[in-house]
């Protein structure tokens, strides 16, 4: 590979997911690349419109990465498939719904809903959080392929409810799997909690996830519960418009004990039998 094209995109990363504008000394030490470097660097993605200099020599990101970025998420047949869906789960639940995709192991959010509530969940669209602390991506990493060695064995914790234990988070994911849904306990932001399901395409491969988020207050284990077979249907009815056409998602959430699990419904368990 082409280190200079490796450093510089490296560097248009950072400057992109900065909060504020940055100087090439800071910018030097975070990448560990020499000032000349970070020059010759900042002045290709000026002259290319990515980056563009403030009068006290400092950089930040242009409007440019996020047009293509829209453009790629517009190229994106579920976004717009996914939206009256989206917003229907939104007015029945009143909570904030997520249309998210897997990046690695962090989740990003290609498209929301915001709640009509005057307390709600924070997030913006193109927001990563890590896959394994969220309800959308517990959704997607379910039904990943080499669960235990893609998952690394040092998760980090960043709430107290966080799933740091590799066996413990593989047995989640495991229950994910067999009931459908997925939940957040307050895994990612203490205080938000979250219900998500996978949608899938004519492959009956899971593409991406969507889910509702909100504040505990409103979103306890009971009421999750009790959600979850909305979220379920909002994701069947994506993965239809999709080509998705198997009866598995025809799934009804039960609790018992404290442990979600999942029956088919007699039209699943009818259609099951025909196949």
């Amino acid at each position: 590979m082409d280190s200079t094209s490796i450093k510089a995109l490296r560097a248009l990363e950072w400057i992109c997911r900065h909060d504020s504008p940055v100087g090439v000394t800071e910018m030097s030490l975070a990448l560990d690349l020499g000032k000349s470097n970070v020059h010759r660097i900042l002045a290709t993605l000026k002259t290319m419109g990515y980056v563009h200099s403030l009068d006290d020599g400092r950089y930040a990101a242009t409007l440019k990465t996020w047009e293509l970025g829209c453009a790629v998420i517009e190229r994106l047949d579920f976004k717009r498939l996914a939206r009256p869906v989206m917003e229907a789960l939104s007015d029945e639940t009143m909570e904030t719904v997520h249309l998210s995709v897997l990046d690695g192991l962090d989740v990003v959010y290609v498209d929301k809903v915001e709640s009509s509530q005057p307390v709600r969940a924070y997030s913006r669209v193109g927001g990563r959080a890590p896959a394994y602390t969220v309800a959308t991506g517990k959704a997607l990493l379910a039904f990943q392929r080499d669960l235990e060695e893609t998952i690394p064995m040092d998760l980090e914790q960043y709430t107290p409810a966080t799933l740091t234990d590799h066996e413990a988070l593989l047995q989640e994911l495991s229950n994910v799997r067999g009931s459908g849904f997925a939940i957040n306990r307050g895994e990612w932001r203490e205080g938000i909690r979250g219900v998500a399901a996978p949608i899938r395409n004519e492959r009956a491969e899971v593409i991406c996830a969507i889910g509702i988020s909100g504040p505990e207050n409103r979103l306890s284990l009971k009421k999750m519960n009790a959600l979850a077979p909305c979220v379920i249907e909002s994701a069947r009815k994506i993965s239809l418009q999709l080509g998705y056409r198997l009866s598995s998602f025809d799934r009804r959430p039960e609790r018992n004990d404290g442990i979600e699990k999942t029956t088919l419904s007699p039209a699943s368990r009818s259609a099951r039998k025909q196949s």
